[in-house]
């Protein structure tokens, strides 16, 4: 359980939480609160709620939903989204100073938490970089983000996949010099509100066309973010700060949009007007391990329930690709290494236009091993190392102009291992009320392996087989255990893994309890 201050301050933020009394009416008395520059709401039961804020000069806000971009989250089974399992989360919405707000019920609401979160702007305009060919970036020292909150170290995804499209869905009226203070708003929201383990974009453009870094862990790594619930590994989050539902973008926010997504897009060497096809980890819209076609860059609708990124901006993303895919060519797309060593190892890959490239081996000591080469847009080689011993060696795909691609082949292969496992919720009361009748189970392969998972009574007795020997690729796995057919009591899922006659255990206890 995730105990939340009444007051909290963090560098040059603050926040406030206040419990707003219901006693059964839709619309709660206005309440006169902290001066605040953001609010976001949490609340419990199926309905929703809105709100409207006052100004300094009296004036109240038109009505807003308190959660236009609710798929805004962490994956479902990661350990920052438990925290905070059991409320609905409110968007983070900037209203400008502010001290009073009123809201309204819609549908059943059993408790209603108010998060307002003061954080000052500052007349120096903070300090961009480039990194690795980036395009300006203010990195998180720039924008003052508080590191001492950061709950836990950052997580990789081992490839970038494609980029997805926000907006923060927040006030478009802001000045030059509040931008930096709505992100370290939304930081202090997402961590010290939501539980979060930090800032849940990857990056943020303000409609200045500044751009922002955002989750802590590098900017030219594959940060897995808190953005958007089920296609967060693997994917980069970039949010422009504002409302883009019936206004447009600035020029301004839109260059550097495109700026930053070909950079970060040729460091992956992915290309910009692709497609894929990513499982998702599951979200009320598409359930974990439900293929979803996807182009290359998203708006955040397409992996949701969510208007996200606003009706003007989305109708912009085949532009803002083709935009994308034209800024710092040549470019070097899709490099792919199949077989090994010893044997035939082929290596492909696609370039955006014609150019003599060249594709080389060499072993740990730099000695060159094998080489090939061509002038068209497609690369494609296969290197013969039969006479080669098991051993690491080094491959590189590189053209004029291009930033080249590399990687390894061979070496130690990772040990078998089944980490992660877990039960999401622990207990299930499979009633058919629709809360809490399932549990996901997830676990995490260090290899490719067989899998067999069995239920368990609390004597240790062979209950079910759920999963019988299917083969599973390395990385987070997950499947959906349905209690219906057991009686109430504690068991365990057994999960076994085997590859190349190993075999691994892991054991995930669970609760069924119709009580």
């Amino acid at each position: 359980m995730l105990a939340f201050p009444a007051a909290a301050r963090a560098g040059d933020a603050s926040l406030v939480v206040r419990e707003v009394p219901l006693r059964g009416e839709r619309a709660p008395a206005a309440a006169a609160s902290p001066r605040f520059d953001l609010v976001g709401l949490h609340w419990r039961g199926p309905g929703a709620v809105s709100f409207s804020t006052r100004s300094l000069a009296g004036r109240w806000s038109a009505w807003r939903v308190a959660a236009p971009e609710a798929g805004d989250a962490p994956d479902a089974l990661s350990g920052e989204a438990t925290r905070t399992a059991s409320w609905r989360l409110g968007s983070p919405y900037w209203t400008g100073p502010a001290d009073g707000i009123r809201y309204r019920l819609h549908g059943r609401v059993t408790r209603l938490r108010a998060y307002f979160v003061r954080s000052r702007a500052v007349a120096i305009p903070p300090r961009a970089l480039s990194i690795a060919g980036s395009p300006l970036i203010v990195p998180r020292l720039g924008w003052s983000a508080n590191e001492r909150i950061r709950r836990h170290p950052p997580r990789y995804a081992p490839a970038l996949r494609l980029a997805i499209v926000h907006h923060t869905a927040g006030s478009n009226a802001y000045s030059r010099a509040q931008s930096p203070a709505i992100v370290r708003a939304i930081e202090i929201y997402h961590v010290l509100g939501n539980g979060w383990d930090d800032i849940g974009y990857n990056f943020l453009v303000d409609k200045y066309g500044r751009i922002y870094e955002g989750r802590y862990g590098g900017i030219d790594r594959n940060v897995v973010g808190a953005h958007a619930q089920g296609f967060n590994t693997g994917s980069v989050g970039v949010a422009l700060m504002g409302t883009y539902t019936s206004r447009a973008p600035t020029k301004a926010a839109l260059r550097s949009l495109e700026k930053l997504l070909a950079w970060r897009l040729d460091l992956a060497h992915v290309d910009p007007r692709g497609t894929l096809t990513y499982l998702s980890g599951g979200n009320p819209r598409f359930g974990a391990g439900v293929p979803v076609f996807l182009r290359t860059i998203s708006g955040h609708r397409d992996t949701g329930f969510t208007d996200c990124p606003g009706n003007i901006l989305y109708r912009q993303i085949p532009n803002i690709a083709i935009a994308v895919a034209k800024i710092g060519l040549p470019k070097l797309y899709a490099p792919l290494v199949t077989g090994r060593v010893p044997g035939l190892v082929r290596f492909r890959a696609k370039l955006s236009s014609a150019l003599p490239w060249t594709v080389t081996v060499t072993d740990s000591q730099g000695v060159l091993l094998g080489t090939g080469a061509g002038t068209t847009a497609k690369v494609d080689w296969t290197w013969d190392a039969t006479t080669y011993d098991k051993g690491k060696y080094f491959w590189t795909i590189s053209a004029p102009g291009v930033r080249a691609a590399t990687g390894t082949l061979g070496g130690t292969a990772p040990p078998l291992r089944i980490t992660d496992a877990m039960a999401q919720p622990p207990v299930i009361s499979p009633n058919g009320d629709g809360v809490d009748d399932t549990a996901t189970i997830s676990y995490t392969l260090s290899a490719p392996a067989t899998v067999t998972a069995t239920l368990l009574d609390a004597t240790g007795v062979t209950v079910s087989t759920l999963v019988a020997e299917e083969l599973h690729g390395v990385g987070p796995q997950s499947f959906v255990f349905t209690g219906d057919a057991f009686p109430d009591g504690s068991y365990t899922i057994l999960l076994q893994a085997t590859a190349n006659g190993k075999t691994v255990t892991a054991s995930v206890p669970l609760t069924i309890s119709r009580a």
